[in-house]
């Protein structure tokens, strides 16, 4: 039943961003940067469940939905967004402060969306803000990957309206819910336009291409928003989907491997953060209640301890400008809150019991094991030693010891700590009482995940593959930090796109200025000369034409006469035609009106 309306909570966001460049007070401005979430959140927490109205479009109702499933995206949202926002209080740019709430605003606006029309608005508002906050990087290669990301969600954008116009002739409707795969073409182009911005493969790179030339401050709001609202809208249209097992079973084995060599840690984390995306897709592929509720909590678990890492090794980045495991080592002597909060963030994306992560994918894991999917559940158990591997110890090992870089950078600015110190008690809290996160899921929670046998399990997989860790270091085989860039699915587009514009495009650019010069200059100019004197140019073309059929004896002579007339024109006086040409010209003359004559014949 649809109700009144309500206000928005993305405008508040994104109307609210317009403002920030006229604080010019600087205080007032940090102090308004953070009310705007915490006024979001109190909005959130005082509306009821139910839908909503907003307004007529080509005569359909635009309208949101506020029940569990979105509320804990809002919550969560709003949460990482005052988060991200004390972090990025050092920033004097106003613009990336614009972006951002714009950014978080299309991410709130895609959540609580009731029908296509308004999540297609959202979704593409997404790209455009996410866009100008890799451009916020400020380097060469940052507007690379920003053009980049650019073409791949357009693309993406393209199969997801392709796919709601078909759906809107199919159905008659708007309405954004459960979607499925039965209405065949319209389903899998809005099932291709989410996944893309979930990074499934093979269009995953632009991620770990983009992410990681981002500001500082930009890439923990990257990290928080357009993959989760891939996996929400993919949990709200897709669920039961099987082919989301397989692509979500293969995401969370594959980057392992590519992060285990990267040497650019905030690549690593961008990888990472593939592979954790990777769970919750193989739980909306199950679409059980605890599957769903897997997806949501793990979801939830994952903005925060993800930003808690891109947080803290983006104050190293800060201090140091750089975040290449080879340049950096030792920085534990100099930096050791920020060391603390990038170890909670570590254990808790490799689920350590009492931290967020493991009251989260253990609802997952359980979810697979009960439906029976062994080879799936191995690819689960893998990924979780594999993710303990390169973000669990990778990142703070090469960070903060490895070898003495010799660096002694100061400890990061206040507002950078406050706002790790918030995400890291978040992840605490929530690992202690995880009854928190569990009330608010969109099922209600029976799951006990402190028993024995899961916290033993646990600890035993972890502790396995910090030995493996340990022994390869120790033995030399484990791979070696290079300076060195990895190839992934990007390069055939990288690659492959200019070769098709040097192989295509520059005879297609040829061609073009070919018929450019041809209609648009030779061809006016040569009729304005004909009008001048139709005759001789009508003898000149007869002329060139007889020209090779001419005699031996009488081709130089009319070689010269053809060679006068042209110089001449359209001055040049017209001498009598030869018996001979006279009757060519009659004669071809005839047989085209003959060939006409047949043709217009057989038509009739």
């Amino acid at each position: 039943m649809m109700i009144s309306s309500v206000f928005p909570p993305a405008l508040l966001f994104i109307a609210g961003a317009f403002l920030i460049p006229f604080l010019k007070v600087r205080a007032v401005k940090s102090a308004y940067m953070i009310a705007l979430p915490i006024a979001a959140f109190a909005v959130l927490m005082s509306i009821p469940e139910g839908t909503y109205g907003m307004m007529r479009f080509l005569d359909h109702e635009l309208f949101m939905r506020f029940d569990r499933l979105s509320m804990v995206f809002g919550y969560i949202f709003v949460i990482i967004t005052m988060i991200g926002m004390i972090y990025a209080l050092h920033v004097k740019d106003d613009s990336q402060h614009v972006a951002a709430f714009i950014y978080a605003g299309s991410a709130l606006g895609v959540v609580f969306s009731g029908d296509f029309f308004s999540l297609f608005f959202f979704w593409e508002l997404l790209t455009l803000s996410a866009l100008y906050i890799i451009w916020s990087g400020g380097s060469k290669d940052s507007h690379g990957a920003g053009f980049r990301y650019l073409l791949v969600h357009l693309f993406g954008g393209l199969c997801l309206l392709s796919g709601i116009i078909l759906r809107l002739f199919q159905t008659g409707s708007i309405e954004f819910g459960y979607v499925g795969l039965d209405l065949g073409l319209s389903s899998w182009l809005i099932l291709i336009g989410f996944a893309i911005n979930a990074a499934v493969p093979p269009l995953h790179a632009w991620l770990t291409d983009a992410y990681p030339e981002a500001s500082v401050t930009g890439a923990v709001f990257l990290s928080a928003f357009t993959t989760k609202t891939a996996v929400y809208v993919l949990a709200r249209g897709f669920p039961g989907a099987e082919v989301l097992v397989v692509l979500g079973a293969i995401m969370t084995v594959f980057p392992i491997f590519f992060a285990v060599l990267e040497n650019d840690l905030r690549r690593v984390l961008s990888y990472s953060l593939i592979n954790q995306v990777g769970f919750m897709v193989v739980g909306i592929g199950i679409g059980t209640s605890l599957a769903l509720n897997g997806t949501t909590a793990h979801a939830f678990a994952h903005i925060l301890y993800k930003a808690l890492l891109f947080m803290s090794v983006g104050a190293v980045l800060f201090r140091l400008g750089t975040a290449k495991a080879t340049e950096l080592g030792g920085l534990y002597k100099t930096m050791p809150l920020t060391l603390i909060f990038c170890v909670i963030g570590a254990a808790s994306i490799s689920a350590f019991p009492l931290f967020s992560g493991f009251i989260a994918k253990s609802l997952i894991t359980s979810a697979v094991a009960y439906e029976g999917l062994i080879l799936v559940w191995l690819a689960l158990l893998f990924a979780s030693a594999g993710v303990f591997h390169h973000a669990g110890i990778k990142v703070p090992y090469f960070t903060f010891f490895a070898h003495d870089s010799g660096k002694r950078p100061k400890e990061a600015p206040l507002n950078m700590l406050i706002a790790m110190g918030i995400a890291s008690f978040l992840c605490i809290f929530i690992g202690v009482f995880p009854s928190v996160l569990y009330n608010i899921l969109p099922y209600p929670v029976s799951y006990v995940p402190y028993t024995a046998d899961h916290v033993v399990s646990q600890l035993l997989l972890l502790c396995f593959a910090a030995v493996a860790f340990g022994t390869l270091m120790r033995i030399g085989y484990y791979p070696p930090e290079k300076r060195a860039v990895n190839l992934d699915t990007d390069w055939l587009y990288r690659r492959g796109g200019p070769a098709v514009v040097v192989y295509f495009g520059r005879p297609v650019a040829r061609f073009t200025a070919w018929l450019g010069g041809t209609f648009v200059h030779a061809l006016p100019r040569a009729l304005i000369q004909f009008g001048k004197n139709p005759t001789v140019y009508l003898k000149i073309a007869m002329d060139t034409i007889l020209l090779p059929i001419r005699t031996p004896d009488a081709r130089p002579d009319a070689k010269k006469e053809l060679a006068a007339a042209k110089e001449n024109c359209p001055a040049y006086v017209l001498k009598p035609w030869s018996i001979g040409s006279a009757m060519a010209f009659a004669t071809l003359f005839l047989g085209i009106y003959m060939l006409v004559y047949f043709i217009r014949s057989m038509g009739g």
